[in-house]
């Protein structure tokens, strides 16, 4: 018999595996895949955003209002201790100017390595191609059944992941397991993911990108805002800033409701001035035409559609454009508006929103409320932060305390604790 069974060889269960190892407790890692971490190799580009610069306290206000039950974790494993593990395991990390941390050689793949190496070092069974059917209580243990064998272990840790990105192995199982042990999953909706507008005009500009704008809207009284890149996708819009915006919209959108939205295009000049420079550009190139000037300011093609959505014929000269259409170009640069209709598939959802309902977890040891000596790990969890390796810290968090949490419950012990 196995004293831990984990369920899911990506960052939260390796992790998970690693801690548990280290606590002297046997442990068996199970995957469904034939290589772990297949998500992971994928996050960041392939470059793998290992987490965000931060104290625990700034990482779990990110998360917004789910960012209490994280609090624990993250002080049991801060964004500072993964640099740590990773440097001293010959993986040095880079921080970047907006605080995103990446390894210093820019590959997912030494990431997933070194945590494979260390599973392993510390003394932890890993299988492979071993997918999952059924997981059952019976008296103290529980019994995993996978295609081959019967596995009887204490205690079991769910790090099965989400259902977006399902092309690397992510299923959805993990919420089935949990269901049938007891567990409320509340329903899954995608998070960071490109949205779809409306207007079809975005269509054009596929693939064009506006390195610097802000989205604002506002939803039931509250104001929701979200600053960045942006790109224009086939069916809408994407980019890091609209994937921030995408998980404060998911629940509405999910509902049915539209939403409108006002994006700044170019945030850092304000109304008055961009009217000034706008007018002077026009009175120095009054031969050329008005999208070339523009262009200028913001990508030609870009300027192009804006020209055309206030109304100036195409070919329109610098020096014919009367002020008050010069006004109304300048105001839809400012709060350009779009309808958000949907958000993209979750196929193609960076992480999921909803799981495992955080109400049934206990966020000081990551054990199940529900079912004593099962605990849950990662983004099954029904928590999901903004873009810039918050995700991937919660993974570690949360994998490091339940790994630890387990291995000192199958010895009677108290929780972990710094």
């Amino acid at each position: 018999m196995s004293e831990i069974c984990i369920i899911g060889a990506g960052p939260a269960g390796l992790m998970a595996a690693i801690c548990a190892a280290a606590e002297n407790a046997p442990t068996r890692l199970i995957e469904a895949n034939a290589v772990a971490g297949r998500k992971l190799l994928l996050t960041g580009g392939g470059r793998c955003n290992l987490t965000h610069l931060g104290t625990p306290a700034e990482l779990a206000r990110a998360f917004g209002r789910t960012g209490r039950f994280l609090r624990h974790s993250l002080h049991e494993l801060a964004p500072e201790d993964v640099r740590q593990f990773f440097h001293a395991r010959r993986v040095a990390s880079v921080v970047e100017p907006d605080g995103c941390v990446f390894p210093e050689s820019n590959r997912a793949v030494d990431v997933r390595d070194v945590l494979v190496e260390e599973a392993k070092r510390q003394g932890a069974d890993l299988l492979y191609e071993s997918p999952v059917r059924s997981i059952s209580a019976e008296a103290d243990t529980f019994v995993v059944e996978t295609r081959a064998q019967r596995i009887v272990a204490a205690r079991v840790i769910l790090a099965t992941g989400g259902i977006s990105w399902p092309q690397t192995g992510s299923t959805g199982d993990g919420y089935r397991f949990a269901a049938q042990l007891g567990h409320t999953i509340v329903p899954p909706k995608p998070a960071l993911v490109p949205l779809i507008t409306r207007e079809t005009w975005p269509g054009e500009l596929a693939g064009i990108p506006v390195p610097d704008v802000s989205i604002r809207t506002t939803l039931s009284g509250r104001r929701i805002s979200a600053d960045g890149h942006m790109l224009f996708t086939q069916r809408g819009i994407g980019g890091p800033a609209v994937l921030d915006l995408s998980r404060l919209l998911s629940d509405d959108l999910a509902r049915g409701s539209h939403v409108s939205i006002c994006i700044d295009l170019l945030p850092s000049v304000d109304e008055n001035r961009l009217d000034r420079q706008l007018r002077q550009q026009l009175q120095d190139q009054p031969k050329r035409t008005v999208a070339n000037v523009l262009s200028k300011l913001l990508p030609r093609q870009l300027s192009q559609v804006l020209c055309r959505l206030v109304g100036c014929e195409e070919g329109l000269q610098a020096g014919q454009l009367l002020a008050a259409k010069r006004r109304r170009l300048v105001a839809t640069i400012k709060k350009l508006p779009l309808c958000i209709v949907a958000t993209e598939p979750i196929a193609k959802a960076t992480v999921t929103r909803g799981g495992v309902s955080r109400e049934e977890i206990n966020p000081r040891t990551m054990e199940s409320g529900i079912r004593p000596g099962l605990f849950l790990a990662g983004e099954m969890i029904d928590l999901d932060g903004p873009c810039g390796g918050y995700n991937l810290q919660m993974c570690w968090s949360t994998g490091a305390l339940a790994g630890r949490s387990a291995a000192r419950s199958c010895r009677g012990g108290s929780p972990p604790s710094k």
